[in-house]
């Protein structure tokens, strides 16, 4: 398979980016499309050019860093897949191929496919966790958990925290990302304690980060390669109504 692809390169953070030509050929339709990726670096290094700069660790749809936008896409056409996941029987033999970073003012550009996503992480830092003292592993049965919030803790957790859901968002907003984040401590007795002080947390440090607000699109939905059900962001609206009045009152 043989393909021109249309990559955004950007050499620094303060440098302006411009969309760059780069025919590939001899592209096998198994090869994923950061395998495809690496294939044109190789070219690009034996060549004396500079090699593309994207962000990648596991290659199995676990850690989200292999965030791209392909084709006006977040990672790509293919529902429930991230871009690590793609592979190019995906697209047509001799097909165009735009690839470039997330577009949000949150996710500033690092240089060419690489986006700072450490917002997301100050989120998590400002109440993502729990803080009780657990002692030893306990019994799987000690504190029963109802199978239906089970299994809604569960998907949430599912979240791989890539940011497709902002980069698809008109808005940009980080709705789906910190509803996951909340709900998945908020189904569980764990998480119970501190439930109030964490969703309040999370919601306002998500707000300080310069995060577009839910208009509910639900392109965030459509693009979540962990299949994030938009319920979480019903759940986080709901802690936070809540946690929000408690303030309030004093309690």
């Amino acid at each position: 398979m043989r393909f021109t692809l249309k990559i955004w390169r950007q050499p620094s953070a303060t440098s302006r980016g411009t969309f760059v030509d780069y025919p590939v050929t001899d592209v096998s339709p198994d090869m994923s499309f950061l395998e495809m990726l690496d294939v044109l670096n190789e070219h690009l290094t034996q060549s004396g050019d500079e090699p593309v700069a994207f962000d990648h660790d596991c290659r199995e749809g676990i850690c989200g860093s292999c965030s791209l936008m392909i084709n006006g896409a977040a990672h790509g056409p293919m529902k429930g897949t991230a871009t690590c996941q793609l592979h190019m029987r995906s697209f047509r033999d001799g097909q165009t191929i735009h690839v470039e970073p997330w577009r949000a003012r949150a996710f500033p550009v690092i240089k060419d496919l690489i986006v700072d996503r450490s917002a997301f992480d100050r989120i998590i830092q400002a109440g993502g966790f729990i803080s009780v003292s657990t002692g030893g592993a306990q019994d799987a049965n000690t504190i029963p958990v109802p199978k239906p919030d089970a299994d809604a803790a569960m998907d949430a957790a599912a979240c791989i925290g890539c940011g497709a859901c902002v980069a698809a968002c008109p808005n940009a907003s980080a709705m789906l990302f910190t509803g996951a984040k909340v709900s998945h401590l908020a189904f569980l007795p764990q998480g119970a304690p501190e439930r109030h002080r964490r969703v309040l947390g999370m919601v306002r440090a998500m707000d300080a980060e310069a995060f577009g607000n839910c208009t509910n699109i639900y392109e965030c939905v459509a693009v979540c390669p962990a299949n994030i059900s938009g319920s979480v962001m019903a759940k986080m609206y709901r802690e936070y109504a809540v946690a929000e009045l408690l303030e309030k009152i004093g309690e």
